[in-house]
């Protein structure tokens, strides 16, 4: 699928909105060039997708048929569709609707969010020693309370944290984003968690660059502050005070439902993707959009690998 010196971009499409709802994981150079469909016929709304590099594979999540029960499931397989596997099946461990998903490389585990399971997750990548690292809810009333919903996730393992994104109602300017450390012992409801922002529109997937300590988010809630891309620095939202707050500095707007995300920090670039089905290039540098594609499907995840 192209020379060592390539990159491409895998991207899921839900197919939510067609009549059949077939989704599809869709591969491209990151020009936008070369479009082909890895693995098609996808029935049960692929959300969040993440790349192993050393083991040069991908794992998924599916949020399943029915968004309120618990038959999400997660899935990996080579970069060319090939020995596709359920790593973590239907109805195991209270999975209700997986969302994004994260490899942290050094420790080989792969960590997730479940929405209407109002978890944070995380297992080796065969699926083994899955574990609950936070929950924020229990009950069918708990589900009800969108506050509680757990979306985005993004791994620091120099520092030994994750980050996670509770997004509230629909563009409801409730989001928030938490930490705790990873090798907490507490039970999963009495986890210590330090919510770091709060009052976002609607913040979804993360991504975080650990040398500098800059944490990206996509946020589909309304503009101005929504349908964008954000980063902030985390050094300096540490050292903020009441008199010199930290703003996070937006870095595209006009997004449309925006949701997936895969940062290219050595060139500067970000790719996103939102529900309307564009596919996004943004120069960090510059903040630069630059469109691949319009509308290529009902889409959620992007990963990128180096080839």
């Amino acid at each position: 699928m192209g020379s060592a010196m390539q990159q491409r971009l895998y991207i899921l499409d839900t197919g939510f909105s067609l009549p059949d709802r077939i989704g599809s994981i869709q591969s491209c150079l990151t020009d936008g060039s070369d479009l082909q469909t890895v693995i098609g016929g996808m029935k049960h709304n692929p959300d969040g997708i993440v790349i192993d590099h050393h083991a040069r594979r991908m794992y998924w999540t599916n949020m399943g048929a029915k968004l309120a029960t618990n038959d999400g499931y997660l899935e990996s397989a080579n970069l060319d569709g090939s020995d596709r596997k359920v790593i973590v099946p239907a109805g195991n461990v209270g999975v209700f609707t997986p969302k994004q998903i994260a490899h942290a490389v050094k420790s080989n585990k792969l960590y997730w969010c479940d929405r209407e399971g109002m978890k944070v997750m995380r297992c080796n990548p065969d699926g083994s020693e899955r574990e609950v690292l936070v929950s924020t809810g229990s009950t069918d009333e708990d589900r009800k309370d969108t506050s509680r919903h757990c979306v985005g996730i993004a791994v620091d393992e120099s520092r030994g944290c994750f980050y996670w994104t509770q997004k509230g109602p629909s563009k409801g300017d409730s989001g928030r984003i938490f930490r705790s450390k990873t090798d907490e012992t507490a039970a999963p409801e009495e986890r210590p968690r330090e919510m770091i922002l709060s009052g976002l529109p609607e913040p979804i997937d993360l991504e975080i660059h650990e040398e500098t300590q800059t944490l990206f988010w996509t946020d589909r809630g309304d503009p101005p502050r929504g349908n964008s891309l954000n980063k902030i620095s985390l050094e300096e939202l540490a050292a903020a005070t009441a008199e010199k707050p930290v703003k996070s500095d937006i870095l595209a707007r006009r997004l449309h439902e925006a949701i997936g995300l895969s940062v290219d920090h050595k060139n500067q670039k970000a790719y996103v993707t939102d529900l309307a089905g564009g596919v996004y290039s943004i120069n960090l540098e510059t903040k630069e959009k630059t469109v691949l594609f319009p509308e290529l499907g009902d889409l959620t995840g992007v990963a990128l690998v180096h080839l």
